[in-house]
């Protein structure tokens, strides 16, 4: 079997994450993170749609994870994404990371909105 290493561009990937955390380009952010094209930032959870909407230009599906167990995301959220022609993904947190890390890495427009674990 050939094994080739991954490379991600100008974007950064999940390096790991733990209780109330996550490690992105060698920096650890806590608490919940949107992670866009180039840039992370503090998420404020489901009520904070608006750096999300603001990207919806370079963004095609976003991926929601909900920390530790997966959960419904609010309706409004789901629809105010949808609306502004966002995919929305909904799973655990550490299936988002790894799921962002993997079509990061195929060069995808994605996004991730992740609450800790």
């Amino acid at each position: 079997m050939r094994l080739n290493e991954v490379t991600y561009s100008n974007a950064k990937p999940v390096e790991g994450y733990g209780p109330g955390f996550f490690r992105i380009g060698g920096q650890v952010h806590d608490g919940a993170l949107l992670v866009l094209p180039q840039r992370q930032m503090t998420w404020e959870g489901y009520a904070d749609t608006a750096p999300i909407l603001a990207a919806r230009n370079e963004i095609d599906v976003l991926f929601v994870g909900t920390g530790a167990e997966i959960a419904h995301i609010p309706s409004d959220l789901r629809n105010s994404l949808e609306e502004a022609g966002i995919g929305v993904e909904v799973m655990n947190s550490p299936s988002a990371c790894r799921t962002y890390n993997v079509l990061l890495s195929e060069g995808r427009r994605i996004a991730l909105a992740v609450l800790p674990v």
